[in-house]
């Protein structure tokens, strides 16, 4: 198959691309290489793939209509998997329009593409973030999402009312996965794996809202890599669809910290602050559909996800 990967340089379009090309597909992966966060790991994780006969890459924004037009003609895809956005809950407070741009122009120049190319299969990135404030636990797809509490958990939820409208009127497939908490080696620096082992290892202390008594659904990368590889693989069911996908057994913060603080071996200094605007208390993500349709099953422990993070961190920067 011939798919194009959107945020190739990202944390899941690069692991994604990896696993794709081993198993010997053509993939065509494409980033805009802001500086959101370090650009230099992103040219590390592009450096994993481009070795590979079967990748080719573009420097190319999802926002730029004419030049995403012109990829799609060129290259005619046989599937799409868009994980270009602009990411983060807290980041999308402090600056708006980069989220309008990335996230809602750029999807929507991305659904064109796949209408005026007969695209069959568009696979999409959404986030558990749309549950904003619910309650109800766990997160089903089949409850509710109106109340978005961050500006970036509204875009997602555009994301999938565009797709919804699109796959109605034009008729091809596309499904929303919504991401649950995903961590692993070649991580986000603005995450809280990141961001803890880094002030963990040089002595600075740690902020943990909510007192450190949020959970999170944290999912472990190649549990995330399999899920996406099962519905590219299998035909889609229905012309729209919405998953979950996470690993379905919330953690509390404080547990993941210690469990991140025996890995590194050091012993983190935590300020226990109240909620912060923008965050929601808990994350659970309730992935019986994805495991009905798609022999779905995250297999692996927060224990050893943390290991593995851990090793790979203080590889990475050489700690």
């Amino acid at each position: 198959m011939k798919i194009l990967v959107t945020g190739a340089a990202g944390f899941i379009g690069n692991a994604l691309s990896l696993r794709l090309l081993e198993r010997g597909d053509d993939v065509i992966g494409i980033d805009n290489l802001n500086d959101y966060y370090d650009i230099s790991l992103k040219h590390a994780r592009l450096a994993r793939v481009t070795s590979y006969k079967n990748f080719k890459f573009e420097k190319l924004n999802i926002a730029d209509r004419v030049a995403m037009e012109a990829l799609f003609a060129a290259e005619k895809f046989d599937c799409v998997v868009n994980l270009a956005a602009q990411a983060g809950v807290r980041y999308s407070i402090e600056n708006p329009h980069v989220y309008a741009e990335s996230n809602l122009i750029g999807f929507l120049n991305i659904l064109e593409g796949c209408r005026n190319h007969q695209i069959e299969h568009l696979i999409y990135a959404s986030s558990s973030s749309v549950y904003g404030a619910n309650a109800k636990l766990p997160f089903s797809t089949d409850d509710k999402v109106d109340n978005p509490v961050s500006l970036y958990a509204a875009t997602k939820k555009a994301n999938e009312l565009m797709a919804h409208s699109y796959s109605h009127l034009y008729g091809f497939a596309t499904t929303g996965l919504r991401f649950f908490t995903v961590y692993g080696e070649w991580g986000r620096p603005d995450m809280s794996p990141f961001i803890f082992a880094r002030q963990i290892l040089s002595g600075q202390s740690i902020n943990l809202f909510n007192y450190g008594k949020h959970s999170r659904d944290f999912t472990y990368i190649d549990d995330i890599i399999e899920g996406i590889l099962c519905v590219i693989d299998k035909p889609a069911k229905s012309k729209y669809q919405i998953y979950n996908i996470g690993n379905s057994q919330p953690v509390q913060l404080l547990e993941f910290v210690e469990t991140l603080e025996k890995q590194l071996g050091k012993t983190a200094v935590k300020n226990l602050l109240p909620m912060q605007a923008g965050d929601v208390e808990d994350t659970f993500a309730d992935v019986s559909d994805l495991m009905r349709d798609f022999d779905y099953s995250p297999k692996t422990p927060l224990a050893l996800g943390i290991e593995r993070f851990a090793n790979w961190y203080k590889s990475y920067y050489a700690m």
